[in-house]
């Protein structure tokens, strides 16, 4: 029994230590070093627009008016809802999914003013994993530039040079593919944020 009580006062001891350390001290050194080290990327990247917040650099919202480039669909919630974030889990088998592909893809040619047998990229016709991808591809913003210079009367060029500046890399030149976020390219065409910098 003195043995049994003995090993008890050890594991209470060890539970308190641990959850301490684990419940406590741990999660608030990541969050004072989160918060010191990238306090923009801690905060949810928010963009402001005098001193209104009007969206994240993180997470996509809609842009539906044509002088805008459009985010990839979503699946969360009722589109774009943060607080729902999740992709549509259907297969590639689906026939809902299929046929939701089809009518995102006779929507976006005939948005964009393409023809009907025009290959569209995948970005613009399927949902991302969270549903919230703030990033298009370099072909889906470049297929949207055509509508987006007409609606805005500006020279197509004019928009893929903002296109070509708010393109980024491969994460560390060989992660991912190389992309474009959206809040920020209309942010660019608005004149708000300068890509040039």
């Amino acid at each position: 029994m003195k043995v049994w009580l003995s090993d008890l006062k050890t594991s209470l001891r060890a539970t308190v230590a641990l959850a301490v350390l684990v419940c406590g001290i741990y999660p608030a050194t990541v969050w004072l070093l989160d918060r010191a080290l990238f306090p923009a990327r801690s905060g949810g990247s928010l963009v402001r627009l005098e001193g209104r917040v009007v969206g994240s650099r993180l997470i996509a919202q809609a842009f539906a008016e044509p002088r805008y480039f459009h985010p990839r669909p979503s699946a969360a919630g009722n589109g774009y809802d943060a607080s729902r974030s999740g992709g549509s889990n259907l297969g590639p088998t689906s026939t809902k999914l299929i046929e939701a592909i089809g009518r995102r893809a006779a929507r976006y040619r005939e948005e964009n003013g393409l023809s009907p047998d025009k290959r569209v990229p995948a970005d613009a016709v399927t949902s991302s994993g969270s549903g919230l991808d703030p990033h298009i591809s370099p072909e889906n913003a470049r297929l949207q530039a055509g509508r987006v210079a007409k609606a805005r009367a500006i020279p197509e060029e004019k928009i893929m040079e903002l296109v070509r500046a708010c393109t980024a890399g491969r994460t560390f030149g060989i992660l991912g593919q190389p992309r474009v976020n959206v809040m920020k390219l209309n942010l660019a065409l608005d004149g708000v944020v300068d890509v040039r910098r």
